[in-house]
């Protein structure tokens, strides 16, 4: 699935848990938490996993151990993809698949560059 505004917010809205319950993944964003529903996060699993991919390659536990949030408003070609609401959706959606991790916990983000966290694709 190509990265991009449109697909990373139908993704995210779809996976939205939109009754709030047991059955219920929490993740903790950059300026926002998130509820999902585990089913459709599995249903979506694979799509996500390949909008990853398209991030740059310093991204990517295999050829570069995490970057800066700041940097993933680009896609692995240069090109723009989307902002900082759009990379928060995604890096939500991919922890909540366990594939994406935060490089550090948050009490330390004010060390890096921007106070941003860095995050990694596995």
């Amino acid at each position: 699935m190509k990265l991009n505004i449109k697909n990373v917010e139908q993704i995210f809205m779809n996976c939205l848990n939109n009754n709030r319950s047991d059955n219920e993944i929490i993740i903790n964003g950059v300026a926002h938490s998130f509820s999902f529903n585990p089913d459709k996060i599995e249903k979506y699993k694979d799509n996500i996993y390949s909008m990853l991919k398209e991030l740059p390659k310093e991204f990517h536990k295999e050829t570069g151990d995490g970057w800066s949030f700041l940097n993933a408003c680009m896609d692995k070609n240069n090109n723009q993809w989307g902002e900082h609401r759009n990379i928060e959706q995604l890096f939500a959606l991919g922890m909540a698949c366990e594939i994406v991790k935060c490089v550090m916990p948050k009490e330390l983000w004010s060390a890096l560059p921007g106070g941003m966290p860095y995050y990694v694709v596995i």
